[in-house]
């Protein structure tokens, strides 16, 4: 094995320098604003264990009576995909885009509080069994800017840890 002297990497450093200046001049090319591409999104990913199989925290999610029984909140769910959902005493508002039996949730979500009526965000909850339990995924994109903060915390307090002591 050859060793990489402090010379010899200072030369190859410096034969690298005119690529690197290149490459300011080869962003427009990688993020192109003219194609509508946003860097600037929010995004919330999270990662959740549950004591209990994919099929219950499905049915938590989808099946209004359990749901109001987590939440404690008046609950409308349609759970058809297209079937719309109101829940948290209409706070929450929206429709059920896909779902794939005990592994898939997707739904278009807003809150009551955003300003603009036709915003939606899309939410994906992804089940996977894991021993005893269910390992869940969440995304949630497409949100005001602004708001993951407040969302984030909201999924943990009125989401996980309320379905957490359900499911126990």
């Amino acid at each position: 094995m050859s060793m990489l002297t402090r010379r010899a990497f200072a030369a190859r450093l410096t034969a690298a320098l005119p690529v690197a200046a290149a490459l300011p001049r080869l962003a427009p090319a990688i993020g192109d604003p003219d194609l509508g591409i946003l860097r600037d999104a929010e995004a919330i990913h999270q990662e959740v264990s549950f004591a209990a199989a994919p099929a219950r925290l499905y049915e938590a999610l989808l099946d209004e009576r359990l749901f109001a029984q987590v939440t404690g909140f008046p609950t409308k769910i349609d759970r058809t995909p297209g079937g719309a959902f109101s829940l948290f005493g209409e706070r929450i508002v929206g429709r059920t885009v896909a779902l794939v039996p005990n592994q898939r949730i997707v739904q278009a979500w807003r809150s009551a509080g955003w300003p603009d009526a036709g915003v939606y965000s899309m939410i994906r909850f992804e089940l996977a069994a894991a021993g005893t339990g269910t390992r869940l995924m969440f995304d949630h994109t497409g949100f005001p800017k602004g708001e993951a903060q407040h969302l984030a915390e909201g999924w943990g307090v009125r989401y996980w840890e309320p379905l957490k002591r359900f499911l126990a």
